[in-house]
């Protein structure tokens, strides 16, 4: 049996490092961390979708007061 040469040892020890860190980024069937941020980007967006309805009704609501007072004070 032949002796890994110095050169193919490297290579070897690199490739363990890059197939442990490509687990960790796509996981191991548990999801990994780019798993983790699609859920966090999804979550993000539901938020965001949130804060903009939340915003749009209160820019209604200030326009219904604004009309009312309008309409209080013409009288």
């Amino acid at each position: 049996m032949r002796m890994m040469n110095e050169f193919e040892a490297q290579v070897l020890s690199d490739l363990c490092v890059l197939k442990t860190q490509m687990t960790g980024l796509m996981g191991d069937g548990n999801g990994g961390r780019i798993s983790d941020l699609e859920r966090r980007m999804e979550r993000h967006e539901q938020n965001w979708q949130r804060a903009k309805g939340f915003l749009a009704a209160v820019s209604v609501l200030f326009a219904v007061i604004e009309v009312a007072f309008e309409a209080f004070h013409r009288h």
